[in-house]
């Protein structure tokens, strides 16, 4: 298996033995809906209700995964993210989100087998588009056109949509939607 999947795994197995809901976002997932590239580390986002679970949900995870920053308690308070490595020493970003649209994500995650018998909890093509295009970097918006090249009919547009225009009127980006939008137009005219 190769490293990001080891290191994919060991955080599925410890999120799983605590309950904790999640799904994994990043280029691993990218993997699966998109183009294969090459991927550095596991993105992740989990499951929290209360700014109080959040700080409890930070010590339990880096009382067993290395911090990769000096105090996990305030980065994570600062920009809701942990930090931290597998032990095969591969990096684990973990976002700490609640449970609105995240919520979905993990109600529509699906699972995705590693090797036979390791499975991990993948999100949607839909909601990797949703968070790719919000996160708007030049690599997140070819990832979104991979993911539109191979996925095509089979993305549920309303739901993408809808989700993209919430997000580019709460954050005040319209281009959150342009972003899929233009993969999505090339799609249409490369597929007639």
């Amino acid at each position: 298996m190769n490293p990001r999947f080891e290191a994919a795994w060991e955080i599925h197995q410890f999120l799983y033995k605590h309950n904790i809901p999640y799904a994994v976002i990043g280029g691993v997932a990218v993997q699966k809906w998109g183009d294969q590239r090459f991927t550095q580390d596991v993105d992740i986002s989990i499951g929290t209700s209360l700014e109080e679970g959040s700080q409890k949900l930070v010590k339990l995870i880096t009382e067993h995964f290395p911090s990769r920053v000096k105090n996990p308690l305030e980065f994570a308070k600062e920009t809701r993210m942990i930090l931290v490595g597998a032990s095969n020493g591969v990096d684990v970003d973990i976002a700490l989100a609640t449970f609105g649209y995240e919520g979905q994500v993990f109600e529509r995650a699906v699972e995705y087998e590693l090797e036979s018998g390791k499975t991990i909890q993948l999100c949607s093509a839909e909601d990797l588009i949703i968070h790719k295009a919000i996160a708007g970097r030049p690599q997140d918006v070819s990832d979104i056109q991979g993911i539109v090249y191979r996925q095509g009919e089979k993305l549920d547009l309303g739901y993408i949509r809808d989700w993209l225009n919430q997000f580019a009127d709460l954050l005040g980006i319209p281009e959150v939607q342009a972003r899929f939008e233009e993969a999505w137009e090339q799609y249409k005219d490369y597929n007639g």
